[in-house]
């Protein structure tokens, strides 16, 4: 099964129809409630739910998901050449996969359901295409948290790293990961951990109108980290939120991301991130808030005007 730790939990939705086409003596009995197996309404929809709940021992590849709610509804369509029972699902799940495929399952299993209650009294029946109408959640999301793509700058503190000790492994993880969000462009820089040079990069790209910021390291407690503390006096409106969201997202992956000092916030237009100075939380860390992140802009820029 993939490994689906890395994923925010989130709001998943989804929704499917199908059909069982049979002919119309066969919806008659059905409107007069006369079929001999009983309420087929009400066994396709008590098997729905038990063939959602059990999705995930069904299909090898699909995670367990807790449904938050779901709903199976009936409709008889009478007036066409090929009457048919409409089968539609909704579901509702706050997790790390999407829940697409219970619906579509219990649609399935709904649909054969219907069939095997009809089939004594029906010998044409059909079980017609099932489909997903709807889908949200996710990767599904991803475009909805801005309009046109962000331009991005990562400045990595270390001095370490710009005196060439040691290469640069966590930058280029948040240079990676912003790639795959579809940005404009992305400046990517280092710095010795030093307050002026910080301050001297972030101004020049303020002034440039960088939508988005990524500072990499110099967030831990020791007396040597500056980035911190140079962007929290620089930032005009603090933003805890996004740090919130980094450490409820590492703590459950690591007992260390309690020890980071992230700071957010914005200066005008432009809303800087501090990370840490590792692969893993910089991996954790934006995790945790892309694509949602890139939200601010639009709300920044509202401000501004």
């Amino acid at each position: 099964m993939r490994d689906i730790t890395h994923k925010q939990s989130s709001l998943r939705t989804a929704a499917g129809e199908g059909s069982v086409y049979c002919s119309a003596a066969t919806i008659a009995l059905i409107e007069n409630n006369k079929i001999p197996k009983g309420n087929i309404f009400e066994f396709a929809r008590a098997a729905a739910f038990m063939a959602a709940k059990n999705t995930g021992h069904i299909l090898p590849h699909c995670h367990p998901v807790g449904i938050d709610g779901m709903e199976v509804l009936f409709e008889i369509e009478n007036n066409t050449q090929r009457p048919r029972i409409i089968i539609k699902s909704e579901a509702k799940s706050i997790g790390r996969t999407g829940i697409e495929m219970e619906v579509l399952t219990a649609i399935s299993v709904a649909a054969l359901t219907i069939y095997d209650m009809l089939k004594p009294v029906d010998t044409e029946l059909e079980i017609g295409s099932i489909k997903l109408l709807d889908k949200k959640g996710g990767k599904t999301d991803k475009k909805k948290y801005f309009s046109t793509p962000p331009s991005c700058g990562v400045l990595v503190c270390s001095s370490s790293i710009a005196q060439a000790q040691r290469p640069d492994t966590a930058g280029q993880q948040a240079v990676a990961m912003l790639k795959t969000f579809n940005v404009t462009a992305i400046d990517y820089k280092i710095v010795a951990d030093d307050t002026a040079l910080i301050q001297s990069q972030i101004k020049e790209w303020v002034a440039a109108d960088v939508h988005f910021i990524f500072t990499v390291g110099g967030t831990g407690i020791g007396i040597a980290n500056h980035a911190v503390d140079t962007v929290k006096a620089m930032i005009e409106r603090e933003t805890l939120g996004i740090c919130e969201a980094m450490y409820a997202h590492g703590q459950m992956r690591s007992p260390l991301a309690m020890m980071s000092r992230s700071v957010a916030g914005s200066i005008g237009a432009t809303m800087i991130v501090t990370l840490p100075g590792s692969s893993d939380g910089v991996r954790e860390s934006l995790e945790a808030i892309l694509p949602g992140v890139f939200h601010a802009r639009k709300m920044l820029k509202n401000t501004a005007s």
